[in-house]
């Protein structure tokens, strides 16, 4: 399958529209930023996409460096030029995260309405439109592994927070300008924004314990409805 930006033969870039997009593009778009070029994916980034999907089927502790060699096609060898070991290559894996999902975000379709609410709510449609039906493929990499090793890895846990604590902090402006529209003054815009990221990995959380997603389905549903009651706005559907 073609992924999202496709480079034509005459080096034109193709975008189709985000409402078509299935949910495998957004797993490989976790996974890593598809090259334009043909070109073999070197170990390295062979490493990080492994690790990107395995952890999220395996969790960090049960993912060894033989599976992740494996998966990536390469010798131990090749893994400890890369990585010192298999936490460097989780706080490398966290940092491709975070820069792939926040090019991801940054293009999706929620930006598009005039009004913040509105956006606010697209947001959260967004996300709810990246559930599929295979949980490892819509859960959250950086979640799963703090929830892991969050006591013993300060780097990976570090690494984890920022891609957390960034992406929350990317969604305060739209969320303070529906404040300012809806005269919300009691709830902080940045409070509101991680609330958001609470919700999403305890439904993340109840799928993996359940193996259904319709409990992230759901809490995003209660989150559209809170925003709602909070901004005074009837609940959207």
């Amino acid at each position: 399958m073609d992924p999202p930006h496709v480079r034509r033969a005459d080096h034109r870039v193709v975008k189709p529209p985000f409402d078509n997009i299935p949910t495998s593009w957004y797993v490989s778009s976790m996974s890593s930023r598809i090259p334009s070029a043909p070109s073999k994916p070197n170990a390295r980034t062979r490493l990080i996409d492994a690790a990107t999907r395995i952890v999220r089927q395996k969790g960090f502790t049960a993912t060894s460096v033989d599976d992740l060699c494996a998966a990536a096609g390469v010798t131990k060898g090749a893994f400890f030029h890369h990585f010192e070991s298999k936490e460097a290559l989780g706080v490398a894996a966290a940092n491709n995260w975070a820069e792939t999902t926040s090019a991801l975000f940054a293009d999706a379709p929620y930006h598009q309405p005039a009004d913040p609410l509105d956006r606010v709510f697209a947001y959260l449609d967004f996300r709810r439109d990246l559930v599929s039906d295979e949980i490892a493929e819509f859960t959250c990499l950086v979640g799963t592994m703090v929830q892991e090793v969050h006591g013993t890895s300060p780097a990976i846990r570090n690494a984890c927070k920022a891609s957390i604590f960034g992406h929350s902090q990317s969604l305060v402006p739209d969320i303070a300008a529906a404040f300012a529209a809806h005269d919300v003054h009691d709830v902080e815009p940045i409070d509101l924004a991680l609330h958001f990221q609470a919700v999403l990995q305890g439904g993340f959380i109840l799928s993996k314990a359940s193996g259904d997603p319709a409990h992230t389905r759901a809490s995003v549903a209660h989150l559209k409805a809170y925003v709602a009651i909070l901004c005074g706005v009837p609940i959207p559907q």
